[in-house]
């Protein structure tokens, strides 16, 4: 079986959980790893993003979009990890980009930190509203953010991705 493993990843996180799964596909069966670019053929494809705006990278949007009659299962980083209601919305509109062709196996989500940038962003917020329990939460989950993804994250997504190539 060819097996593709395309991610995007803005910060790191999603490559690492990118370097898991090619732990356990086996060397002969890959076929590519890395960005997305042209002309990629695989069986399997592995494809992983960062949260974008709600949903995946536009590099990934066109992966997806461009995909027929093939195997996908799909994993995405979010810096808001502490909700599997949020993930749900996540694969929802990730799902509405692949064609039905397609068979789709199964998704992984966690967690996974965020730039300073973001941190400076809502300190400056809350500068200008000190008592605003959303900015606050919002503070509090990117402390939660900084550690992932982690071990267990990375321990989590190889038993996912072997019970993936387990299904076929």
């Amino acid at each position: 079986m060819k097996i593709a493993i395309v991610f995007s990843s803005n910060t790191g996180n999603t490559e690492y959980l990118a370097q898991g799964i090619k732990e356990v596909v086996r060397k002969n069966d890959l076929v590519y790893f890395g960005k997305f670019q042209e002309g990629i053929d695989a069986d399997l494809y592995f494809v992983g993003s960062w949260t974008d705006k709600g949903c995946c990278s536009e590099e990934i949007k066109s992966l997806l979009s461009s995909l027929k009659n093939k195997k996908i299962a799909y994993f995405q980083t979010a810096g808001f990890g502490g909700s599997q209601a949020y993930f749900k919305r996540l694969l929802d509109t990730v799902m509405k980009l692949i064609d039905s062709s397609n068979e789709f196996l199964g998704s992984y989500f966690c967690q996974g930190r965020m730039p300073d940038s973001v941190k400076n962003r809502y300190l400056m917020m809350l500068e200008k509203n000190p008592n605003d329990e959303r900015i606050l939460a919002s503070l509090d989950n990117f402390e939660k953010a900084k550690s992932h993804p982690d071990f267990d994250d990375l321990k989590r997504i190889k038993e996912w991705a072997h019970s993936m190539i387990d299904t076929l």
